[in-house]
Order: structure tokens, then C-alpha cells, then sequence
């Protein structure tokens, strides 16, 4: 441990009693618990990465390239196969579907046309290695919350040409925040002890569950890593193409800020590198320049593109060492800490990094079920797995979709519409108390549609609604 020297003697102390009560947990392995200890004393030594503001500087356009800059991708199919040859899909699978009422993984959750998230992406897959006889895997990271559903629903893919491997991420114990103890160390030894230390973990996760070898030695050479309820994160050949002609070991994908995305994580040049910025980083007297999009123009959609050789050399030099995030919780009135980080965090340790300007296309996910809504409206079509917008909107932007907590769960957002309304020519939609919806209803403008408390409102089929704010049935 390089940073226990600037450990104060309190908190050396701290540190050898939680490293005694981690070697007696036998729910993990040897790599998760230094890998776990090493969180911990990198967060108490304090060094946390202050960023000095008058430091900042605008990237240019080779650090954060204009995605119409890049190259075409050569027409000879032989190429293109060559270079998805080299390429392997990872999805971020650890997170529960449970803001959205759902149990088990969220990329089950039905997306369109009966097919849920992951149906897309193991289609899209499909296409790509059917059309290029090309042999393109796909990678799961799980957390423990989801390994064992997500392997009895890839059963179904089975016939598919497509390779699935799954592995999980690290599994953590809390931090009692009293005391530094592990929570199972305290008899919490259910899931609620511990938990999945956030995507930045999945460089040394990858490497620990053998995987990162095995794919190298099959002459793999960059891992497209994603959210997988992003349905915008699919598979970019000119991307690709691009990262391997000029040798950069990482690729982050960046998009035009709107001010729905003011929290989002930005690409800045500090000290002559990229680096990540999150809004945890920033002074408070900084935060509404952050927040601005004067200023900061792009945000992280979270897509990356890693080198596997790069991932291996960094981890096995113990090098990425990416913002601590602290996510204070409370399991049954005890106050227990999360020490996380963030796979973005990681641009500035790799060389050549850069970031990539998209589309805003590129950045489709689902975290609601007023983006459920975007999804499954005529908004979008199905084509080969691929969730196309509709070039009948003229309006490059969404319509903002505010939807009260009736809709909140999948299960009764659902029974509150007969069928999806049109929105073509919306601009927003925000709806109040216990509405219902019927079938083929247009929705046009600005809508407000609030039921009073304790009354039904349900807008009859067929119902044309533009530039209107509905209080009740007189109004429709």
C-alpha cells in the first residue's frame, strides 16, 4: 500500500482492524478483498483529485474529435470483418430494474415489440457477425445482484450465433461508517452487506475473472463497453476503424449538452491530458458554470472504447486510479459508506485517449418510464434490433416527458395506456394524478393533463390533444 504513509496514525489504526476483519470474510475472493482495502486506504489517505479550475482548458478538436471527421469505413466487406474480428461487446449488467418496480435485471424490461433490452443487443449482434461472417462476442458484467437471473435468461439465446460470456463484477462489503468494520463482519451476511463497487471496476474485473487473457490470446484488440439499457450504444464500425488506424487505447463518446444532461460528467484538458470531470469534483462556487452549457458543452454517454492490451498492462501495474466516489446509505438505521468509481474516470491513465463528439442518436438510455414512453411511441422504429428515430420529427430534441409517481412501475405505466400515444409533434407532456389513456390518442405542443385528487381522468380513444392544459373531463 504506497498511500499508507500519509495515513494518520487514527486512521492506520482503522485500516489493519478492517484488514483483520476482511481476511476472515469467506464470501470473497483474495483479489476482492486488496482489491477492496486498497479503495479504502486510497479514500482515507485523502486523495481525493481537487481540480484546479483555473486549470481547466477546452479540448480541441484532435483531443474530442467531430464524430463527421471520421474517415468513411472501407466498402470491401473482407475489411469490415477484419475489423470486427478484433472487437468484443460488454454491457453493464449489474443494476436491478428496481426504480422501475421491476425484479431481476433491468435489460429484461420489454422494450418494443415484446423484445426486452438485451433481445436488441444479442439481434444486433447477430446481424453483424451473420452479414460479415464475423465472430463478435458478447460480454455480461453482472453484479451478484443479477448473475443468477441473467444466466437462466441467456439459456434462451443459446441457437443464436453469438457468443455470451458472462462474469460478475467485485463484490464489496459496506463500511459501517462508526467504525470502519465490514457490515458482515456484524452478522449482516444477506446481499444487504455488501455491494457492486460501480463500473470502474470493471477493468480489474475483467482481468480477475480471466476473461481479458482469454480474449487477447483469440486476438481481440478493443472492448466497446456500454450501459445496457442504452439503446442508442450500438456497434460503430467508423468508430472502430478510427481508434485502431490511430493506435488510441481509449475512447470515450461524448454528445452536445442540453440542459437535461447539466448533471453529466464532462471531457476537459488538464496538465496537457483528458481527464474527466463529474459535478462531484467541482468547487461550489463553480457548479452552476459547470452546470451551464456555455461552458461545457459535451457530456459522457458512458459508450467507451478500451484497448485490452492497455486495460491488462494498467491493471496488472495497479495503475488505474480513478476518483473515489462515496455513496453514503443506511441498512436498517446503521450508516454504512459505498467507496465506487466510475469507468469514465479512467480516460486520463491510457495513451492517446480521446473523446469522440456523436450524434445524439448515440445516447438512448432508459432510466424512467418517461423515457419508456420515447421508446415505444412512433417516435422510434425497429429495424434489425436497431431503435431508429423517426425522420418525421422535425425537432432534433425529445419532447420533455414529465410523468407523476401513478406511472412510475413498468407494471402500472403500462395499464395506463391502451395503446402508446402518437408524439410525433410534441414538446412536452407532463401528466398529474390518476390518468388513463386510450387507444390511438395524438398528442401535439405543450400537454398538461392533470386528474383532481381523488378523481379519475381518462383521455377517450382516438382524442387529438395540442397546445392544452386538461383539468378534467370538461376539458377534453
Amino acid at each position: 500500500m504506497a498511500s499508507a504513509a500519509t495515513l494518520s496514525p487514527a486512521d492506520t489504526e482503522k485500516l489493519s482492524k478492517l484488514k483483520a476483519a476482511v481476511s476472515g470474510l469467506t464470501q470473497i475472493s483474495e483479489n476482492e478483498k486488496s482489491g477492496f482495502i486498497n479503495l479504502v486506504s486510497r479514500y482515507l489517505s485523502g486523495e481525493a483529485q481537487h481540480v484546479e479550475w483555473s486549470k481547466i482548458q477546452t479540448p480541441t478538436d484532435e483531443v474530442v474529435v467531430p464524430y463527421d471527421s471520421l474517415a468513411p469505413v472501407p466498402n470491401d466487406p473482407a475489411e469490415t470483418k477484419k475489423l470486427l474480428d478484433k472487437l468484443v461487446v460488454l454491457k453493464l449488467n449489474g443494476g436491478l430494474g428496481t426504480t422501475m418496480g421491476c425484479t431481476g435485471p433491468k435489460s429484461v424490461i420489454e422494450v418494443r415489440n415484446g423484445l426486452t433490452f438485451l433481445d436488441l443487443i444479442v439481434i444486433q449482434i447477430e446481424n453483424l457477425n451473420s452479414k460479415y461472417g464475423c465472430n463478435v462476442p458478447l460480454l455480461l458484467m453482472n453484479s451478484f445482484n443479477t448473475h443468477d437471473d441473467t444466466q437462466k435468461i441467456i439459456e434462451k439465446y443459446k441457437g443464436s450465433n453469438v457468443e455470451i460470456h458472462t462474469f460478475n463484477q467485485s463484490q464489496y462489503p459496506r463500511l459501517v461508517v462508526e467504525d470502519y468494520l465490514p457490515l458482515p463482519s456484524k452478522g449482516r451476511t444477506d446481499k444487504d452487506g455488501w455491494y457492486p463497487p460501480g463500473h470502474g471496476d470493471v477493468f480489474p474485473s475483467l482481468k480477475n475473472s480471466g476473461k481479458l487473457d482469454a480474449l487477447i490470446s483469440q486476438g481481440k484488440e478493443y472492448v466497446f463497453v456500454a450501459n445496457s439499457d442504452n439503446l442508442g450504444a450500438v456497434v460503430d464500425l467508423q468508430i472502430l476503424n478510427h481508434l485502431i488506424r490511430n493506435k488510441n487505447e481509449y475512447c470515450m463518446e461524448v454528445t452536445p449538452k442540453t440542459l437535461a444532461d447539466v448533471k453529466g460528467g464532462t471531457l476537459i484538458s488538464y496538465e496537457g491530458k483528458v481527464q474527466l470531470l463529474e459535478i462531484a469534483q467541482v468547487p461550489d462556487e463553480h457548479v452552476n458554470e459547470f452546470k451551464s452549457i456555455q461552458k461545457f458543452k459535451i457530456f459522457n454517454t458512458n459508450n467507451l472504447w478500451v484497448n485490452l492490451k492497455a486495460i491488462k498492462r494498467l491493471v496488472e501495474a495497479n495503475a488505474l486510479k480513478m476518483e473515489i466516489i462515496p455513496n453514503p446509505k443506511e441498512v436498517d438505521g446503521i450508516k454504512v459508506l459505498q467507496l465506487e468509481t466510475a469507468a469514465g474516470a479512467a480516460i486520463r491513465f491510457f495513451d492517446h485517449a480521446i473523446g469522440i463528439n456523436v450524434p445524439r442518436s448515440r445516447f438512448l438510455p432508459v432510466k424512467a418510464t418517461s423515457d419508456l414512453l420515447l421508446v415505444q411511441s412512433d417516435l422510434y422504429t425497429l429495424f434489425d434490433g436497431f431503435v431508429l428515430r423517426n425522420k418525421a420529427r422535425k425537432d432534433p430534441s425529445n419532447p420533455s416527458i414529465e410523468l407523476g409517481p401513478e406511472f412510475k412501475k413498468v407494471g402500472n405505466f403500462l395499464s395506463r395506456f391502451k395503446s402508446i400515444p402518437s408524439i410525433i409533434e410534441l414538446d412536452s407532456l407532463k401528466v398529474v394524478g390518476d390518468v388513463s389513456f386510450g387507444a390511438g390518442v395524438v398528442l401535439k405542443g405543450k400537454v398538461t393533463i392533470s386528474a383532481k385528487p381523488g378523481t379519475k381522468l381518462a383521455v377517450p380513444d382516438n382524442a387529438v390533444i395540442e397546445n392544452k392544459e386538461i383539468n378534467g373531463t370538461e376539458d377534453l
